[in-house]
């Protein structure tokens, strides 16, 4: 079973994934099909990602980012024919910078916590 540093890690990685492969803008992403289902899959990976983080790590981290990662992962997953990708946009646009800080810094505490145990 993957600990929540490896959940951690996965979102942190696919953020930067779609990061860098969006950076060409709206135009490009609107008129490429493959790079819509590249960045839906890794949108997915982190709501998923969110949704196996332990009870524990939401309540010491408790962030509204992580359910409403696992709230798009859901849409994505249960409506995609319904998917409006200027939302989608909107949320490759407004949601990474902000949700990588969250991550991060989750990502040092849990690093330094495992790191004070094995001591």
């Amino acid at each position: 079973m993957r600990d929540d540093f490896a959940r951690l890690r996965d979102i942190s990685l696919a953020i930067e994934r779609v990061q860098a492969e969006t950076t060409a803008g709206q135009a490009a992403f609107n008129d490429d099909p493959k790079l819509q289902v590249w960045v839906l899959y890794h949108l997915q990976v982190v709501g998923e990602a969110c949704r196996g983080l332990s009870e524990s790590f939401r309540v010491r981290f408790s962030d509204p980012v992580w359910s409403k990662a696992i709230g798009l992962r859901n849409i994505l997953i249960h409506h995609f024919f319904e998917i409006d990708q200027e939302l989608v946009w909107q949320v490759v646009e407004g949601d990474p910078p902000l949700f990588r800080n969250v991550v991060e810094s989750a990502l040092k505490q849990v690093s330094e916590k495992a790191g004070d145990q094995g001591s």
